[in-house]
């Protein structure tokens, strides 16, 4: 037996205990042992089984290497913490009016719970806040069993074990219709309320953790009188002598405000719900509100009484109304300003007593903003189709602060496989670098987590809807349903129904939540399957059930603020009010709903003309040809023989889940598809790398792959962008995905360390607020040169068309001025035939055209550069660019071209480092560029010294590499 020695912990009387009523269970000295006994080692709280192992060296860093597949026994045992409750028994008082509370925050995910030898309850769901009284258990220890115990079971197994049963239910998947998208752990996620991609997913690891993965506390209530009123802002939970404020919810809205409608100039309502639990009954509590930014302070509010109950939670609420000019409006960072005010919210159990609170008061400070924001799917009036040549079909797209907007940015997966250990710089650098990329919304996907509002609140570790707000970028959220039709029964819903309320409660105060959309991918599904299985009505139906009908309920009973939809791809509604889903129910040639883009062909990845025509894509780029390897920087963090540095290595095709195994098969037996889709689009669009030096054309495979990756989402996204001012009103476009949960092949704009690639200097160009972009048709060679604005206000400036030869010499230029309506385009050129479009005498294989554009916008010149080439760059006769670098004392580098054109020039930054570079003259984003003869840049490296374990980088370490570099040392 393999057993390891924790901690001793020392038996007495906390002081915290008496001051604050609340015992971290962090403080026990825990361990952690399998199902038979034979390991044995410390444990932790908050912590997962896989972090605890680690770190008393029983496994390796499960990111390292082959160890998603050699550390599966883990996922094969149950797993179970115990601690000593002697600290926190050798504290109580045995007061019969004393009752003890045990607060959970987060259990992952099938527990059974003892509490001194008492069953306490039977857990299965990673997303809920699960609180006990425990109090008739502290006196009476079963056995002299004087421990907490929680015993996990494998989610795993237990999968397995319900689908075993003889009434579950059954989901066929056949080649023709499917019912479950599996990865790795197959047929088992649609049955366990637990984070989908633990499982797998084709772009990271599937480990199926277990552990209590948030804090976790007792909290003892008393009814006896405290000397002091609790003190403001306290960790959490917060309490009172005699009260657990089991949650605090702020929900802003309109006056009269609901699905269909919304008077911007009504009055703000200030609607703040508190979930409670209190060991002795108040007949007249009160609350009182106050903004001290506004000098607004509220009269005291009645709340309606409270009951004694510490069983269950007892919900009360209180309004007040704000007049509509009076708070500033908070709006996303490219539209405004993120307005934020602090709300003072005191609750008075017991007011009258004196001139101030009573002592059982309780009184935090929540920061919140207000704004209206709308979802609209209500259709096209005869007017907008006459007037604005829209084609006919329904609204998809969002309005905040009654104005449409164009909606730009990325997908969220969860930060780490293992939530624990999530770093709060980390999840910063990665909204912060969203802000930089122009991004003002970002989706959280529905096969992940939902995410925290900040590191305190319910146990949550990290800030992120707060950092939503601060920064001012929205977040589309989402039920945490993907990619599966689900059981609906009795026993599901009775699980989900709190967890739903629990988090649309909690998320309810940050003006940065944009919806709530039921889940992910899955009306498709249903669809599908109700017009290709003989009993196909029967899963349509549970999916209109649950998506349409129940969660739909669930949620706006706990929300006016914000809108709901069925699923993050949807066909739209046929009714709001009452909510009814279209499905197949449209005209054809109208346009509903919102979309995705998947095309596995790289030979299309150009092509116009298989782009959606769309009001909205809430995801795209998560198809064969457009994921992309992370840097080689990356690859060192968990390669750990050399001859896994190379495209095809076991190791690293391991580490390509796209497409899917499907099943537990190691490695994945589809990887080699994967990995052909990314050489297939890197043969077809780029020198193909090979060079004299292994190391350097593996680096230059991995970059190529970004680049390509680069390319092709800004042509997509220009193409959304340019929708805007035609028939299909685009307003959106989410790329898939921002970030990465390991260093493995994926769609991610950032890598796993916070390694910007090539992605996300691509999206601070494309979602810039005025843009330049070309569009060849190459079916008729016809050349479209569009400027693009997002802005609210027309948009005045001129663009400038330079063709140059490889050489870099200018051929000829061009300059054309333009204005650009609101959310619209403007005409800069276009041309039909290479005899036109080309220089004259020039061959296809020898030019390129640079697009430039200054404007003036949001009071300020702003500028955007692109590029076209008439050919692929495989067939562009390139000239050594021989760049030249000279760096400074404070990482600024100044870059020439000393030869030909340096095409896609990028400079690598240091293992070890975090960071991004922008260019000296604009003071935006910018790496990846044509660097032309005699048109020197200089770009300065901006470092992240909290997530860099290199804080001080030799510049000669800095790397630079263009495409002559795929087939050059």
């Amino acid at each position: 037996m393999l057993r390891l020695s924790g901690k001793t912990f020392i038996a007495s009387c906390l002081p915290l205990l008496v001051r604050a009523q609340v015992f971290s269970l962090s403080d026990l000295g825990w361990t952690l042992h399998n199902q038979n006994g034979t390991i044995v080692v410390p444990g932790s709280l908050p912590s997962q089984a896989h972090l605890d192992l680690l770190k008393a060296g029983v496994i390796n860093e499960p990111l390292s290497g082959v160890n998603e597949y050699t550390e599966r026994w883990v996922v094969n045992d149950n797993w179970t913490y115990t601690a000593d409750l002697t600290p926190f028994v050798q504290c109580y008082k045995k007061d019969a009016s004393e009752k003890t509370l045990l607060v959970f925050y987060g259990v992952d995910t099938i527990a059974n719970i003892t509490f001194a030898g008492h069953p306490v309850a039977w857990i299965n769901n990673q997303f809920r806040r699960y609180i006990y009284d425990v109090s008739g258990y502290l006196n009476s220890p079963l056995g002299g069993d004087n421990n907490l115990t929680i015993a996990l079971e494998s989610a795993w197994y237990y999968g397995l074990n319900v689908t075993a049963r003889p009434d579950a239910e059954v989901f066929p998947d056949t080649s023709y219709v499917t019912t479950i998208d599996n990865f790795e752990y197959p047929n088992v996620r649609q049955w366990i309320r637990k984070i989908d991609d633990d499982f797998g997913w084709d772009w990271g690891p599937a480990f199926v953790p277990s552990g209590v993965y948030k804090p976790a506390y007792l909290v003892t209530l008393s009814e006896s009188t405290s000397l002091s009123a609790s003190p403001e802002d306290p960790t959490y939970p917060r309490t009172s002598n005699s009260i657990l404020l089991d949650e605090t919810s702020i929900d802003i809205y309109k006056y009269g405000q609901n699905v269909s409608n919304v008077d911007e100039s009504a009055d703000w309502v200030v609607n703040v719900t508190f979930g409670i639990r209190s060991v002795k009954p108040y007949e007249q509590p009160t609350v009182t509100l106050s903004i001290p930014g506004l000098k607004l302070t509220s009269q005291p509010l009645e709340l309606g009484s409270i009951h004694a109950d510490t069983e269950t939670t007892t919900y009360l609420s209180v309004d007040w109304s704000i007049p509509d000019g009076v708070p500033e409006r908070w709006y996303p960072h490219n539209l405004g300003t993120p307005k934020l005010y602090n709300l003072t919210v005191m609750l008075d159990p017991s007011p009258g007593q004196g001139n101030g609170p009573r002592n059982e008061a309780i009184t935090q400070t929540i920061t919140t903003g207000f704004r209206t924001i709308r979802l609209m799917q209500t259709a096209y009036s005869e007017e907008d189709i006459a007037s604005r040549g829209i084609t006919p079909g329904d609204q998809w797209h969002f309005e905040i602060n009654g104005r449409a907007f164009y909606s730009k940015g990325t997908n969220i997966i969860p930060f780490d496989p293992f939530y624990t250990r999530i770093n709060p710089e980390a999840v910063r650098w990665v909204l912060e670098s969203a802000v930089k990329s122009g991004q003002n919304m970002l989706r959280v996907w529905g096969g992940g987590i939902y995410q925290p509002s900040d590191a305190a609140t319910d146990g949550g570790l990290y800030d992120f809807y707060s950092l939503c707000d601060e920064l001012g970028i929205l977040a589309w959220s989402e039920l945490i349903f993907s990619d599966t039709l689900y059981p609906v029964n009795s026993f599901l819903l009775e699980s989900v129904e709190p967890e739903v309320r629990q988090n649309v409660r909690r998320v309810n105060r940050h003006p940065s939540n944009a919806q709530w959309a039921g889940g992910n991918e899955i009306e498709g599904i249903a669809m599908n399957v109700n017009t290709s299985l003989p009993n196909g009505t029967h899963y349509l139906d549970e999916f209109v059930h649950l998506f349409q009908d129940y969660l739909h309920d669930v949620v706006l009973s706990e929300t006016k603020s914000v809108p709901y939809t069925d699923c993050s791809t949807t066909h739209g509604v046929l009714s709001l009010d009452p909510y009814v889903l279209r499905f197949a129910n449209g005209t054809p040639g109208y346009i509903y709903g919102n979309s995705e883009r998947y095309n596995y062909d790289a030979t299309q990845a150009f092509n116009l003309s298989t782009y959606p025509v769309s009001r909205f894509l809430n995801e795209f780029g998560r198809v064969g040809s457009f994921h992309s390897m992370p840097s080689f920087y990356s690859w060192q963090e968990v390669l750990e023989d050399p001859e896994d540095f190379a495209f095809n290595s076991t190791v690293v095709m391991s580490r390509d889940h796209h497409p899917p195994a499907g099943s537990l098969a190691w490695p994945n037996p589809n990887a080699p598809q994967g990995q052909y889709q990314m050489s297939s689009a890197v043969n077809l669009w780029l020198p193909t790398p090979g060079t004299s030096d292994a190391n350097q054309t593996f680096a230059q495979w991995c970059w190529s792959t970004q680049l390509f990756q680069s390319m092709n989402m800004v042509a997509e996204i220009a193409w959304y962008r340019r929708g805007a001012g035609m028939g299909e009103n685009n307003l959106g476009s989410l790329v898939w995905q921002l970030n990465d949960i390991w260093q493995g092949v994926s769609w991610a704009a950032i890598e796993y360390s916070g390694r910007w690639k090539v992605l996300n200097y691509g999206l601070a160009n494309a979602y810039a607020p005025v843009i330049i972009q070309p569009f060849w048709m190459a079916e008729n060679e016809t050349l479209t040169v569009l400027a693009t604005s997002d802005r609210w206000e027309t948009v005045d400036g001129s663009a400038q068309l330079t063709w140059y030869d490889w050489s870099g010499n200018l051929l000829n230029t061009s300059t054309t001025s333009f204005s650009i309506p609101t959310l619209n385009n403007s005409l800069v050129y276009e041309g039909t035939g290479f005899a036109t479009i080309l220089p004259s005498g020039y061959n296809a294989t020898d030019v390129w055209l640079l697009m430039n554009l200054t404007a003036q916008a949001d009071n300020k010149t702003v500028t955007s550069e692109s590029y076209f080439t008439p050919v692929s760059l495989a067939y562009a006769n390139l000239v050594d660019p021989e760049i030249a670098v000279t760096p400074s004392n404070d990482y600024a580098f100044t870059l020439s071209a000393k030869g030909g054109i340096g095409v896609w020039t990028w400079l690598d930054h240091p293992y070890g480092t975090v960071g991004y570079f922008v260019d000296t003259t604009t003071g935006l984003p910018s790496n990846g560029f044509y660097l032309i003869p005699g048109i020197d840049r200089t770009v300065h490296f901006i470092l992240n010294a909290a997530l860099s374990s290199v804080r001080d980088p030799d510049p000669a370490e800095f790397v630079v590499r263009s495409l002559w570099n795929n087939t050059r040392v």
